[in-house]
């Protein structure tokens, strides 16, 4: 038995509400240029006082200087990420557009490739999730809105089996924005009707293929029932899409009074600790837990995560390369644009240069892993060739990474998250 299904807890045996991930953007220019602070110009030092040398070697302001500098890049890397989230999601908005004045194949799959591009830089900002940041404050964040799942296809639309399911096809129901926030969740954690997911199925539909994803015929959106309503959800549930994400661009925008400035004045501590929160509870109760080991147990193609489009293998990747991007203080925009600068692998190679090194190469091993996935995935947690691949990902992430992870916390002296 393997030490994936022995270590496996229970926990990740029934499915989650949590959503989404990415890798190269398509569309990119050439250009490039290296950028210290990012958008936001030269990192501050901030912080900086005096004290006794630290178990590395450096004194405590120096550390304190180096965090700094490092949440400081975190903060371009964040903003610039979602600005490009956003920048793809007005693009699809526009192909939706196109696609809802003249349905046709052609339309919609232009519609549908779009949908695709705007995953790739959405998946990276889920390593900016999990410390109760503007994403998801449990007041007022919209990652529920923007990115819930497992998704009850019977919510939204009609089924095979049920030709007059969901919120579409009951004209009582009134399709405004207002009202389909509402009701989202509404009476159950898979009962979604907005986000990315939503505006996955009303483009591919019920997957009902074993070797490709789903094929919602263009009439649907002409001469079928509720053709009209159909089109209009979709178009309102795109609007709340770019609405949400404008908020998170506002919330992480450089010189003004919002969240990025609120990070920036926390302490390094306090910085640190939700950086790598973020990381943590992606790498092994996110993604290879409730995405990727629910899945592998259950080997049930409703567990996957992009399951109407088969997507799910670019989530995996996307996902990976938004923890490799905050930990190297990286990221490649959608024009070319190369943002780098102090990184917290620096600050944990001032402290443990051995850590840093083995944690830079788990998180590459990781991607690699997540790259050799094939798609579609419903296919690969069921063949045995495949199951070995996602297992190799799980070990990486929930059994290498998570533990690595583990022990930068502690040379922090931060306390450990438990997501479960």
């Amino acid at each position: 038995m393997s030490r994936l299904v022995e270590k496996s807890r229970n926990i990740f045996a029934t499915s989650c509400l949590v959503a989404g991930v990415l890798a190269g953007a398509s569309g990119c220019k050439s250009g490039e240029s290296d950028s210290t602070g990012g958008e936001g110009g030269a990192p501050g030092a901030g912080g900086a006082v005096e004290g006794g040398a630290g178990p590395g070697g450096a004194s405590s302001g120096d550390e304190d200087e180096l965090i700094n500098e490092a949440a400081e890049q975190y903060a371009s890397v964040v903003s610039a990420t979602y600005g490009d989230a956003l920048a793809s999601a007005l693009a699809l908005k526009t192909e939706i557009a196109a696609f809802l004045d003249e349905p046709s194949e052609e339309t919609l799959t232009a519609a549908k490739k779009a949908w695709l591009a705007s995953r790739e830089p959405y998946l990276k900002t889920e390593a900016f999730r999990f410390y109760d940041g503007p994403i998801d404050n449990p007041e007022d964040g919209p990652e529920g809105q923007l990115n819930a799942w497992p998704l009850d296809e019977a919510y939204i639309d009609y089924v095979v089996g049920d030709v007059d399911s969901g919120i579409i096809n009951d004209p009582s129901v009134a399709i405004t924005a207002l009202a389909l926030g509402a009701l989202n969740e509404q009476g159950g954690e898979k009962n979604i009707a907005t986000g990315y997911h939503a505006i996955e199925f009303l483009l591919w539909g019920q997957d009902l293929s074993e070797d490709g994803p789903g094929e919602r015929p263009v009439t649907d959106y002409t001469t079928a029932d509720n053709s009209e309503r159909r089109g209009q959800y979709l178009q309102v549930v795109t609007d709340l899409l770019v609405q949400d994400l404008e908020g998170l661009v506002q919330a992480w925008s450089s010189g003004k009074t919002n969240y990025r400035a609120e990070f920036l004045a926390e302490s390094p501590a306090e910085k640190m600790r939700r950086v790598l929160t973020g990381l943590i509870v992606l790498s092994g109760f996110e993604t290879g837990g409730e995405r990727l080991q629910t899945a592998y147990d259950t080997q049930d193609q409703e567990d996957e995560h992009s399951c109407f489009s088969d997507n799910t293998h670019r989530d995996m990747v996307g996902d990976v390369l938004g923890i490799q991007d905050v930990y190297l203080g990286t990221y490649q925009k959608l024009d070319g644009t190369k943002l780098s600068g102090t990184s917290f692998f620096e600050v944990v190679k001032a402290k443990d240069s051995a850590l840093a090194a083995e944690l830079k190469d788990r998180i590459q091993t990781s991607l690699e892993l997540a790259e050799a996935l094939k798609p579609p995935f419903d296919q690969e947690i069921k063949s045995s060739a495949g199951r070995k691949r996602v297992e190799a990902l799980i070990e990486s992430l929930r059994f290498e990474q998570e533990p690595l992870l583990e022990d930068v916390f502690r040379l922090f002296e931060l306390t450990i998250p438990n997501p479960e």
